[in-house]
């Protein structure tokens, strides 16, 4: 639906040319808007920057706490210090407060400014988890090896420490986009984002304001309200898988349950 927006749903979404507060139909599969829009190609046409803005921001806030956890831990001293400092603060700062006041002076921001926001306020807690793996991993031998071979450090991070930590990037990236997600329909529904881009943050801020569910139009607030959390839900699913693979101490547990199903069969 992201990639292919057009080939789904042929209508434009922002075209107020249709009769208003239609019912589905065949024509106008979830009705039209009160503006007289197509509900069904404005879902299908805003699947792409809610996706647009938790990959990228999901993978940004995932490289900067990378970047600051691993190397918090394996420089120590004063940039572990300052870098924790840092962390620390944004940590006990309530998030979504403080995307509100980001927002509100930002108002009307596009998608990009919206991304930039959640990638430079959401990357603390990553931090903290990314930091506390690499502890473990300072005092390894693969890395004193590389000390002893003379290796930089930033060869060391790069090469030697990251790779071990792919599992738990990947669920912190999974994380952050989920909240990215969440953070950003939000951001667009209580009218903080831009409302002429398209996309179900928007679409639920719309319905508010024409009083959807007032006027007989539920589905205008349902369906965007159910795509977000059934992307959500995707977004956690795929977490709790990936934590399953890359924990070790989840696999004797599975194996387990299977010799269970097997003496029971």
């Amino acid at each position: 639906m992201a990639l292919f927006p057009g080939v789904i749903a042929h209508d434009d979404p922002n075209a107020e040319i249709y009769p208003r507060s239609l019912g589905p139909s065949a024509q106008h599969l979830l009705g039209t808007t009160a503006f007289g829009q197509d509900m069904f190609a404005q879902v299908v046409w805003g699947t792409r920057p809610v996706l647009l803005i938790a990959l990228l921001a999901g993978l940004g806030a995932t490289l900067i706490a990378m970047l600051v956890g691993v190397s918090s831990a394996f420089l120590g001293g004063a940039w572990d210090g300052v870098l924790g400092l840092v962390t620390d603060v944004l940590l006990v700062i309530p998030l979504f407060p403080l995307l509100i006041i980001i927002g509100s002076y930002l108002h009307g921001a596009g998608t990009t400014v919206l991304i930039a926001v959640i990638i430079l306020t959401s990357w603390s807690y990553t931090a903290r988890q990314v930091r506390a793996q690499a502890l473990s991993l300072r005092n390894r031998d693969f890395l004193n090896a590389a000390r002893v071979r003379g290796e930089r450090s930033l060869y060391i991070i790069v090469a030697e420490i990251i790779p071990t930590m792919t599992s738990l990037l990947v669920a912190a990236f999974l994380t952050n986009a989920l909240y990215a997600v969440l953070f950003s329909a939000s951001l667009q529904f209580i009218g903080l984002g831009n409302p002429g881009v398209t996309s179900w943050g928007t679409m639920l801020y719309w319905a508010e304001n024409a009083e959807a569910f007032q006027t007989g139009q539920a589905l205008w607030i349902i369906v965007p309200g159910l795509c977000i959390v059934a992307l959500g839900s995707a977004f956690a699913l795929l977490n709790y898988a990936f934590d399953e693979i890359g924990n070790p101490a989840l696999r004797p547990v599975r194996s387990m349950r299977g010799k269970r199903v097997k003496r029971a069969g």
